[in-house]
């Protein structure tokens, strides 16, 4: 059988489509479509074979963007939309709703598009994508798989904020997390290699990154808030803040919600401290010696110990340390930041394996108390797993 799966962001829509057979999921296209709603977009596949290709084409909406992946596929991937045996679709935030993945019908996609005012950029382009889904294969099941579903495990006081009741329960203000496809595919790859009933610590470290506690396998607590600008430092985002600060900006400076917004997701964090938005310059940077670059890399892995000694607490010990997203599986010297700082764990980092970039690897010294490993995300592959045990 063959499974699409379906990624929708605020300009973009990735895909990837899996033949499933038996266990076995094999990805024999994938690609994306840039720029909706923008100039100069564009839609692109990468074969089985590692040949691409990349077509401009006016991309005026998610539904346009749609029909072009479908034309791409037909285009030599599969003879007709009949192949596609499911749809998976990765849906941002769904609230305290949804606690796992699940089918789609009319009245979850009513839910998705009334939760869009927790994830505007994300939701209501996924409720486009899969009512145009819905137009062009009727007979086609769809499933939505939540980033948030993971972290609906968390007991009470890990999720409630300290506010009227009113806000919590009218409002359905509180923390929600996010990357929790990532979070769970990879605490679950680290239980294949240590066992049930650990206690595990989860870095989901990208461009957006968020610290997972996970034991028996259920997540505990999460950085990330009741949006993605919680937690720690990240590219562009700022974390964790006095909530007093938006106000003061707003009040001192006469900016707009919508300003003060952008300043927070778009203009702060690593790139605010540096001026450097991308990981790679921001270490290139680094490691030439720039002063600007070099407190804000000590403060941006304070952040990261400072999480991960937290969830210590929380969980009452730790079995092992996951490293995982674009900069987790990619950047040697961010891990070696980190565990050096948490010697004290009885954690030896091996400083070979550690430069290993982007494959499953145990990067601690055998004998370590605690164990630290680079596991790479697939949230794909989980969204079509899901996707096949719910659409059979």
């Amino acid at each position: 059988m063959k499974i699409l799966v379906l990624n929708s962001g605020s300009s973009t829509l990735k895909y990837q489509l899996f033949d499933v057979n038996n266990q076995e999921y094999k990805v024999i296209a994938k690609g994306n479509a840039e720029r909706i709603g923008r100039d100069a977009s564009f839609v692109g596949i990468k074969y089985a074979n590692g040949d691409k290709k990349e077509v401009k084409v006016n991309l005026q909406d998610h539904k346009t963007a749609l029909n072009e992946v479908l034309k791409l596929l037909l285009d030599g991937v599969i003879k007709n939309l009949n192949e596609i045996s499911a749809i998976g679709h990765r849906i941002v935030q769904g609230g305290a709703i949804f606690k796992s993945s699940t089918l789609i019908n009319d009245q979850v996609l009513k839910d998705i598009e009334d939760l869009a005012t927790l994830a505007p950029l994300h939701n209501g382009p996924a409720a486009l994508v899969i009512r145009a889904v819905t137009k062009e294969l009727p007979n086609v099941k769809q499933v939505a798989v939540f980033d948030t579903a993971f972290h609906q495990t968390m007991p009470y006081e890990a999720y409630t904020y300290a506010l009227p009741k009113e806000q919590i329960e009218k409002y359905k203000i509180r923390r929600y997390g996010a990357h929790g496809t990532s979070h769970k595919f990879v605490a679950e790859e680290a239980a294949r290699i240590l066992g049930q009933g650990k206690k595990i610590i989860t870095c989901h470290i990208g461009s957006g990154a968020s610290i997972t506690a996970v034991k028996d396998g259920k997540c505990i607590d999460t950085s990330m808030g009741m949006t993605p600008l919680a937690g720690i430092i990240m590219d562009t985002r700022c974390g964790n803040i006095d909530p007093y600060i938006p106000l003061y900006i707003m009040k001192t400076q006469g900016l707009s919600v919508d300003e003060v917004n952008d300043m927070l997701n778009k203009k702060s964090g690593k790139a605010g401290l540096t001026g450097y938005s991308d990981s790679r310059d921001f270490e290139a940077a680094y490691l030439r010696g720039e002063e600007a670059v070099i407190n804000a890399m000590n403060a941006y892995i304070y952040n990261i110990v400072k999480r991960i000694g937290s969830y210590i607490a929380a969980l009452g010990g730790v079995d092992a340390i996951v490293f995982t997203a674009g900069v987790g599986e990619n950047s040697p010297l961010v891990r070696k930041l980190v565990l050096e700082r948490l010697s004290y764990l009885g954690l030896r980092v091996d400083d070979t394996a550690n430069q290993k970039r982007g494959e499953l690897t145990e990067i601690t010294q055998p004998g370590s108390k605690v164990r630290a490993f680079v596991i790479p995300t697939n949230e794909e592959l989980a969204i079509a797993k899901d996707t096949v045990a719910l659409s059979k």
